[in-house]
C-alpha cells in the first residue's frame, strides 16, 4: 500500500475538528524506521525524512523527524471525542544509533503510543532493548512491526516469519507489552536504503512497493488507546526545532504536553528568562488560532533569536520551576546490569534535556511496606486521581511517571531513612506481586546544570558512557539504569541537612563486674539491676556524650549508662527491669548518625522498659580474716565531687581502711557504709599515697568529716 492511497484530511475540515495522535517510531539503527515513515506519510513537516545534509551523508537518522497521515476517526475515539471528525497520526521518527540516545529519550516523551520496528532478518538488537524500556516508561500501548519481511524468502518463508515473531515475543515476555500485536511489513520491497534516500517529495514514494502497510494502518486505527487530552492547567510546550522565518519571526515546532494556548497569548521561555507573544500558529501548514494538549504545531513569535534555543520548553508565565536539586521516588530498570553506587554521576534526562547529576539513594527498606500495599492497586489510576489541575504535573504526553509505575508520594522530612551504598535491586521477603518491578526508593538528584520542568516530571537516569555495544549489534545491553518522579525541589546546599538519612553504628563491650543480686518481685528471678562494663571506651574517652545512652545485652535487656567507673574506661549501667546477664557477656551500644549532620550527633530510638523492682539478696557473710593492711573501719576525711540535685556531694575521701602499701585498685567496687547516715557508696580507686580511697555515693553523702565508715565485705 502506498501513502497516497491513505485517507487524506479534507481541506474543508477545520483543524480544531482533527484529533492528533502522536506515534513514536522506535528501533535499532538501520531497521527501516524512516522508510516506514515515508511509506505512511501524506504530509511532511519542516523536519521530516532526514532532511539534514549530515543525515543524508551518513545514511542514518540523526534528529527527530515529523510527518503525518490522516484516518477516519474510529468508533471508540468518536465516543470519547464527539467534537472531532478526523484523526491525524503524527509520526515521530526517532534516531536508532546508540550515540543518539538523548534524542531518542526526548522523542519518546512526546508521544501517545509506540511503534517498535524490528529488522525481521537481524532480530532483536542493542538499541531495541533501550527502545522497549523507553516505551515501558512513556507509552501505554505498543505495536511491533517486523520490517523488511520481504527479505525472508523460500518455501519456508511463513515459518521464518513465525520464528522471528516468536523471538520478539520472548523479549516482550517480561514487559507489560507481552501481548502486544506483532505484524510483518516491508516499507520498501527490494531495499530500505533506496526509499529512505530518494527525494523527499511524496510523489517519489509511489515508485516503491510496500507490504502489509494497509494492515498496519488498520491495526493502528483499531487499537489506538483513548489519549489523554485536556485544556485544563497551564500551557506546556516541548520544543524540538527552532528556526527563523524571514519577515515573519521565529518559528518553534513542538508538541503540546499540557493545557492550551491561543494567538496573542504570552509565552515564557524559562531557560532564557524571556516572555514573548504568540503571533500565529500552524499545524502541518494549516493556520489555527488555538492548540491544546496533544497537538503537534508550529508557533511563531517575534523578537526571539533562533540561535538561542534549539530545543527547550515554552509555557504559561510562572508555570515552570527551576530545579538545582530535587528528591525523586525512583526504581531501577531491570534490563540494566551492574550496581548503581550512591554519590556517583549519571546522565539525567528530563524531556528533551539531558544533564549530568550526582545521585544519592536511600529509603528502600522504609518504602518496602508501601510498595507491598500498592502492589494490589492500579498505580496509574491512583496517581492520576492525585493530579492537581492547577499546576503542571508532567513533562511527558503519554503519562510519564504515571505510566512508568511511579506513584505520587510526598516526602516526609520527619521520617528517618537508612542510607544505601547503592540503588537496591531486590528486597528479600517482599510480598510485592508487581511483575518483576524493582523496589521503590528515594533519590536526591543534584543537577550540575539546573533544569526547568514541572513537579512530578519523569526523569530517566542513564550511564551513557558505560556500555560499548559491539559491532554486531546483537547485544541486549541497556544503558538506561533507573527511572523516577520528581516530587520535591531541594537546594543542594541549604536544604541537605533536612534529610534524616542515617548510618547505623554499633559498639561492643563486655560485663566486667556484676552488681548485687536481687530477687525480682514479679517473677522471683535472680537479676542484677546494676552491672559494670568494660572494653567499650578507652580510658581517655570523654564519657559525657555517652551518659544517658541506652545499651543492650545479647538477651535483649535494655539499660542506661549512668556514669564512668574508675579510671580505666569502665562504666556503670542500670537496668530498670533487671538483667540475667552474666560476667563476660556482651554489652551492645547501638545508635544512628545522620549523614548530613555536621555535628555528628548520636541518636537512639529505643526506650527503657518499665521498672520491675526486686529485693536485694543479702550475701552470706563469711568469717574470714582481713588481709594485712586492710581495716574494716575508717573515717570520712573529706567530702567533694559534683553537687547532686538533692544538695549532696557525690564523692567522699575515706581514710583508715588501707595501709599506704596496699593497692586500693584491687578493692574497686567494694561497698562502704557511713554508720551514722546509712549512706552507701562504692570504692572507685586510691586517693593520694597515704592509703586513702575515693568512694562514689550515687545518692550523695551528707556525713561530716570524721564520721565513721565501715567496709562491707
Amino acid at each position: 500500500m502506498t501513502a497516497t492511497t491513505l485517507p487524506a484530511a479534507d481541506a474543508s475540515i477545520q483543524p480544531q475538528s482533527i484529533l492528533n495522535i502522536n506515534l513514536a517510531i522506535l528501533g535499532h539503527v538501520d531497521s527501516g524506521k524512516t522508510s516506514l515513515v515515508k511509506a505512511l506519510s501524506t504530509h511532511l513537516s519542516t523536519a521530516a525524512l532526514d532532511k539534514s545534509r549530515q543525515s543524508r551523508d551518513r545514511g542514518m537518522t540523526l534528529d527527530l523527524g515529523f510527518s503525518c497521515f490522516y484516518l477516519n476517526l474510529p468508533t471508540h475515539l468518536q465516543t470519547a471525542f464527539p467534537e472531532k471528525t478526523a484523526l491525524q497520526m503524527t509520526l515521530v521518527d526517532c534516531p536508532g544509533h546508540a550515540s543518539l540516545i538523548r534524542t531518542i529519550i526526548g522523542g519518546a516523551q512526546i508521544v501517545d503510543l509506540v511503534l517498535l520496528v524490528v529488522d525481521a532478518q537481524k532480530g532483536w538488537q542493542a538499541q531495541t532493548t533501550e527502545c522497549l524500556v523507553l516505551a515501558e516508561l512513556t507509552s501505554p500501548y505498543l505495536i511491533v512491526a517486523l520490517n523488511k519481511a520481504d527479505l525472508l524468502v523460500g518455501a519456508d518463508r511463513e515459518e521464518q516469519l513465525q520464528a522471528a515473531a516468536s523471538r520478539v515475543r520472548i523479549r516482550l515476555a517480561n514487559s507489560r507489552f507481552k501481548d502486544s500485536p506483532i505484524i510483518d511489513v516491508a516499507a520498501c520491497v527490494g531495499g530500505e536504503k533506496v526509499a529512505a534516500a530518494t527525494d523527499e517529495s511524496l510523489a517519489a514514494v509511489e515508485k516503491h512497493a510496500s507490504l502489509n502497510m494497509e494492515k498496519l494502518v488498520n491495526l493502528l486505527q483499531s487499537n489506538i488507546p483513548v489519549p489523554k487530552r485536556s485544556s485544563d492547567g497551564p500551557f506546556y510546550f516541548s520544543i524540538d526545532h527552532c528556526f527563523a522565518l524571514k519577515g515573519r519571526g521565529t518559528v518553534l515546532t513542538g508538541t503540546v504536553l499540557s493545557g492550551q494556548v491561543s494567538v496573542n497569548d504570552v509565552l515564557e521561555f524559562p531557560t532564557l528568562g524571556l516572555d514573548r507573544k504568540v503571533k500565529s500558529m500552524q499545524m502541518f501548514k494549516r493556520q489555527i488560532s488555538r492548540i491544546q494538549q496533544g497537538d503537534r504545531a508550529g508557533i511563531c513569535v517575534s523578537n526571539l533569536d533562533a540561535k538561542l534555543l534549539e530545543r527547550g520548553i515554552a509555557a504559561s508565565p510562572g508555570a515552570v520551576q527551576v530545579w538545582r536539586g530535587g528528591i525523586a521516588v525512583v526504581r531501577g530498570i531491570k534490563y540494566y546490569n551492574g550496581l548503581l553506587p550512591s554519590g556517583s554521576k549519571f546522565h539525567i534526562s528530563v524531556g528533551h534535556v539531558t544533564v549530568m547529576a550526582n545521585v544519592t539513594f536511600w529509603g528502600a527498606s522504609e518504602l518496602q511496606t508501601l510498595q507491598d500495599q500498592l502492589a494490589s492497586n492500579n498505580l496509574v489510576k491512583s496517581a492520576a486521581k492525585c493530579a492537581d489541575k492547577k499546576q503542571l504535573n508532567s513533562s511527558s504526553l503519554g503519562g510519564g511517571a504515571d505510566i512508568a509505575g511511579l506513584p505520587r508520594l510526598s516526602y516526609d522530612f520527619n521520617q528517618q531513612y537508612l542510607q544505601q551504598e547503592h540503588l537496591v535491586e531486590k528486597i528479600e521477603g517482599s510480598s510485592c506481586k508487581l511483575i518483576d518491578n524493582p523496589p521503590l526508593q528515594w533519590a536526591f538528584i543534584h543537577f550540575q546544570t539546573p533544569v526547568h520542568c514541572p513537579i512530578h516530571s519523569l526523569i530517566i537516569g542513564s550511564r551513557l558512557d558505560a556500555v560499548d555495544n559491539n559491532a554486531s549489534g546483537t547485544t541486549s545491553s541497556c544503558r538506561l539504569s533507573f527511572a523516577g518522579r520528581l516530587v520535591e525541589a531541594l537546594d543542594p546546599i541549604r536544604d541537605i541537612p533536612e534529610l534524616r538519612i542515617y548510618v547505623p553504628k554499633e559498639k561492643r563491650g563486655t560485663i566486667g563486674r556484676l552488681g548485687d543480686a536481687h530477687k525480682r518481685s514479679d517473677d522471683d528471678k535472680v537479676v542484677r539491676y546494676e552491672v559494670f562494663g568494660s572494653g567499650l571506651f578507652k580510658k581517655e574517652t570523654n564519657m559525657k556524650p555517652f551518659v544517658g545512652m541506652k545499651i543492650e545485652t545479647e538477651q535483649g535487656d535494655i539499660g542506661v549508662i549512668k556514669s564512668s567507673y574508675g579510671t580505666d574506661g569502665m562504666f556503670r549501667v542500670f537496668f530498670p527491669a533487671g538483667t540475667e546477664a552474666r560476667q563476660g557477656d556482651a554489652l551492645i551500644l547501638r545508635f544512628k548518625r545522620y549523614a548530613h549532620d555536621p555535628s555528628k550527633s548520636m541518636h537512639q530510638d529505643m526506650q527503657l522498659p518499665p521498672d520491675r523492682p526486686g529485693a536485694r539478696i543479702e550475701a552470706v557473710k563469711k568469717s574470714k580474716k582481713l588481709p594485712d593492711g586492710v581495716s574494716r573501719h575508717g573515717t570520712v576525711s573529706a567530702v567533694k565531687g559534683d553537687m547532686l540535685a538533692n544538695g549532696k556531694h557525690n564523692q567522699g575521701i575515706i581514710a583508715g581502711l588501707f595501709a599506704p602499701e596496699i593497692n586500693v585498685k584491687d578493692s574497686a567496687g567494694a561497698k562502704v557504709l557511713v554508720v551514722s547516715t546509712k549512706e552507701e557508696g562504692a570504692i572507685v580507686g586510691p586517693f593520694g599515697k597515704a592509703g586513702k580511697c575515693k568512694v562514689l555515693f550515687e545518692q550523695g553523702i551528707s556525713a561530716e568529716v570524721g564520721a565513721k565508715v565501715e567496709l562491707l565485705l
